[in-house]
Parts: C-alpha cells; sequence; structure tokens
C-alpha cells in the first residue's frame, strides 16, 4: 500500500456508473495517497464529479470497489464515512453566525462545549477569519464564506476532504488568491485534498498529481508538470495549456516530419513512418530569421500579453501559435525553430483505419447503381456504386468524408462528440456511436459532449470487395 512514502488512504477499483443508459464512468482505477492535493481535471460532462460523489458516499456505482484505508465500504452511507465535502454552493446556514456554522457538525456528535470551543476557533484562526465568530455569514465575501465551509468541513477532523469546484461562484481575482490560500490550508492541516475542476489553471497551481478525465475515461494522471510537458495524448495537450497540436509522421526513433519538414526529437519506439500528433508549445517556439527557421511562415497576428507576445504564424495552411518576448512585425515572413526536447510525440487517439466499414450488401439495384448495408440497425444506402446483394465489401472513409451537417436524419443518428482538438487548420473531432469510434476533420467549432447525426459522403471513399474466407479487420 505504500507508494512513494505515502500510504494510499482510497482506492477506486474498476467503478462503473451507468445512468439512463449512457454510461458516466466506464471502469475507473484510481488511488489517493494520505496528505496529498489531487485535483480531478476535465471537462463537463465527463465524469469527474460523479467520481468525487462516489468517494463520498452520495452516488453508488453499478459495479467496482471503493476501498476506505484497507476496507471496502461500498453502501456505507455518507454520514459514516471519514469524509467531509465542500460544494460550489457554500450550503451555510444563513440563521448561524460564523461560530455556529462551523460548530454544526461537533455539536451533532454531541462534542462538549469546551472542545467545540477550542476546536472552532483554532480552525477559524487556520482560515484566517479570527475574530469573525459573530459575523453573520450572509454579511460575509464569497472567500469568506467559502473559509467558513472549508473551516466547517475540517474541524471534525475528516481524513479527507471533497472539494466540487468550490472557487466557481468567485471572481477571477478572488479565484486565484484563494487558489493559494486553498493549497496553504491543506499543507497545514495535512489532510488529503480531492479536488474537482474543469480550470486548468486551478489544478496546475494547487495539486500534487493531477488526474485528467475525459467521456468516463481516466486519460491521465501524474504531477502537474508531468501533464504539461509530457502528455499522453492529444486530448491531454489540448486540455492542459495552449499548444500546437499538428498532424505527424515519426520517420524513425527521433525523426519526425511536420509540415513537410523533417525534425529531429528525443522519442523512440513508434516505429517506421508511424502516423502522430505532435505537441509543441507556444513558449517553445523560437522567433528567427527566415534562413535559419525550421519552418518558414509569414506573421499574421500580433497581441502584447504583458510578459510576451502572442503571434500567430501561418505556415503553409496550419497556424502555429508562438509565445515571445521579442514582437516580430505583423506581415513579415519569419523563421521557426525548435529544440528536440521540446517536441513531443504522442499517439494519434484514433488510428487511420477507424473508418473503415466491413460489411455485407443487404441490397442492391444493378439498373439505378446503387446499394444498402446495415450498420449500427440502420440501413444506409450507398449511391453511384454497385455490388451484388451478399457481396462482403471493405469501405474506407476518409476523414473528410464525415460531417454532421446535411439533409434528413443522418446515416447515423444520436453521434456522441467526445472530443475536439484544434490541429492548426482545421478541427479534429472524434464521435462515439452505439458499436465504435469515427473520425473527423471540421473547420468549425463543435460543442463537446452533444449528440448530433453523422452522414457520410461516399463519393470520397473507396471500396474493396473483399474476398471469401478473408478476415475482417474492423
Amino acid at each position: 500500500m505504500e507508494q512513494n512514502n505515502k500510504k494510499v488512504i482510497v482506492s477506486l477499483k474498476d467503478i462503473f456508473v451507468k445512468f439512463d443508459g449512457e454510461v458516466i464512468l466506464n471502469n475507473i482505477n484510481l488511488d489517493i495517497r494520505e496528505k496529498e492535493f489531487v485535483t480531478i481535471l476535465g471537462p463537463s460532462g465527463c465524469g469527474k464529479t460523479t467520481t468525487l460523489r462516489i468517494i463520498g458516499g452520495f452516488v453508488e456505482p453499478d459495479s467496482g470497489d471503493i476501498i476506505f484505508d484497507g476496507e471496502r465500504i461500498n453502501g456505507l452511507p455518507p454520514h459514516k464515512r471519514n469524509v467531509n465535502t465542500v460544494f460550489q454552493k457554500y450550503s451555510l446556514f444563513p440563521h448561524l453566525n460564523v461560530f455556529d456554522n462551523v460548530a454544526f457538525g461537533l455539536k451533532l456528535k454531541k462534542v462538549p462545549k469546551a472542545e467545540i470551543k477550542r476546536k472552532v476557533l483554532k480552525m477559524l484562526a487556520i482560515v484566517d477569519l479570527k475574530g469573525y465568530e459573530k459575523r453573520s455569514v450572509a454579511k460575509l465575501s464569497g472567500g469568506q464564506q467559502q473559509r467558513v465551509a472549508i473551516a466547517r468541513a475540517l474541524v471534525c477532523d475528516p481524513e479527507i476532504i471533497l472539494l466540487d469546484e468550490p472557487l466557481g461562484a468567485l471572481d477571477l481575482k478572488l479565484r486565484k488568491s484563494m487558489q493559494l490560500e486553498l493549497k496553504e490550508i491543506q499543507q497545514q492541516t495535512e489532510k488529503t485534498f480531492i479536488y474537482v475542476t474543469h480550470d486548468q489553471e486551478e489544478a496546475l497551481t494547487m495539486s500534487d498529481r493531477v488526474v485528467v478525465m475525459n467521456n468516463g475515461v481516466i486519460e491521465q494522471i501524474g504531477t502537474p508538470e508531468d501533464i504539461y510537458n509530457e502528455p499522453v495524448n492529444a486530448f491531454v495537450a489540448d486540455f492542459i495549456g495552449e499548444a500546437n497540436i499538428l498532424n505527424g509522421v515519426m520517420i524513425d526513433d527521433c525523426r519526425v516530419r511536420i509540415l513537410g519538414k523533417e525534425l529531429r526529437c528525443v522519442d523512440k519506439g513508434f516505429g517506421t513512418n508511424t502516423p502522430v500528433d505532435v505537441v509543441i508549445r507556444p513558449e517553445d517556439m523560437i522567433i528567427t530569421t527566415p534562413e535559419d527557421g525550421q519552418l518558414i511562415g509569414k506573421v499574421e497576428n500580433v497581441t502584447f500579453k504583458g510578459v510576451h507576445y502572442e503571434m500567430s504564424v501561418r505556415v503553409g495552411k496550419c497556424e502555429i501559435l508562438v509565445h515571445s518576448t521579442d514582437s516580430a512585425e505583423l506581415g513579415s515572413t519569419v523563421g521557426l525553430k525548435v529544440i528536440p526536447f521540446n517536441i513531443q510525440i504522442m499517439n494519434k487517439l484514433l488510428p487511420i483505419s477507424s473508418n473503415t466499414i466491413e460489411t455485407t450488401v443487404t441490397y442492391s439495384n444493378e439498373a439505378e447503381q446503387y446499394f444498402e448495408f446495415e450498420l449500427e440497425d440502420e440501413t444506409v444506402n450507398v449511391p453511384k456504386k454497385y455490388f451484388p446483394e451478399g457481396s462482403r465489401v471493405r469501405i474506407h472513409l476518409p476523414f473528410d468524408a464525415l460531417s454532421i451537417t446535411g439533409e434528413g436524419d443522418g446515416d447515423l443518428k444520436d453521434v456522441y462528440i467526445e472530443s475536439v482538438v484544434y490541429k492548426g487548420e482545421h478541427n479534429e473531432i472524434i464521435l462515439e456511436s452505439d458499436e465504435r469510434k469515427w473520425l473527423m476533420l471540421s473547420d468549425t467549432d463543435e460543442q463537446v459532449a452533444t449528440y448530433v447525426p453523422l452522414y457520410f459522403d461516399f463519393g470520397k471513399a473507396s471500396f474493396e470487395l473483399m474476398s471469401d474466407g478473408e478476415e475482417e479487420t474492423s
């Protein structure tokens, strides 16, 4: 149970949750250690709050185990778990003053009055509210109300504090100051804090470890530095900070091709001529003269950000974001360089073959030149193409042959948008239907975690008649 010299205090083992037929958590596994600040980070609908509520006892998983301090606690109600929760809406009692709000849990436990007073005053001092004991909570600022809620959660001495986006209602300046205060309180009390947010800056500022979630699964767990500098895939790179995410080909170990140029990198083990995603942070792009650049582009936009200039440089059809303390002239031609260590190589979220359909023709019309096949209980019509009924056909749809706008209900209805990643010249979108995932390109922004119809442009597809006995590959 020991790792990094800290004991694992709570473990989630193969947790699966489904609401109204939709998978919310898909067999996740997570260990939380004592005295650490862990942030669960992800977009809306990714399952982060459900994960927190499972630890708190407010939601029971359909399957899987919750292990607390070595014991299985499935079915144990919230009030019997050594855990307290701070919500975004602090749920303070408006008719009680600060002291009585903080003391509420101790009074329920029938703790002696003298001990209640000692513990409450000590906790108010820790959260920097000494002298506020008789103040009405209705007359406190948002940040002060939050500290009262934290004091109330801490005063009963739980082993774990759960925080569900508690800074969401605060203005930007106060939110930033409270990030530091929360971390100081956690370090001073030596409690385990599990914090949920969709704000990347909060996660990077406060956490010992960050758990990045998407679509009911954990994409990556690591320190803030690991998550930022070594993202495991394009979703994490795109969600954590700003990044240039480009399509590339791994020529061989330590050699990658992007935007038609071969660059040195430090990554190995991706094979030969393998399609990959390449991540370069804006601050790692170096502006040079065109003669010295690995890439050459035109400066399309320059914005002063206080500590640096943010520049958009067009390289071919691709937009590259650059952060630099030196400004380039708008409209000028510049070179771009990046050292090998700052080029991060990642496996693609979906393989090139993701849009391949292997199917049997259910109906065909040679005279009118079309055929039909069944796909996830939908009948799909392929115009201007003929294969005899009963033929087995392999259809490959390039990324630009898929769209989510068109007439009718779509070839597939209610397809889920799982992720949207900008690749410098277009958005790369992963969609999930009932039985599989699809990859498409779009020039417009689309809303993650929504359901849309999916259309196929078979005019862009390639077709192959499968031979008898040939095994399917999809």
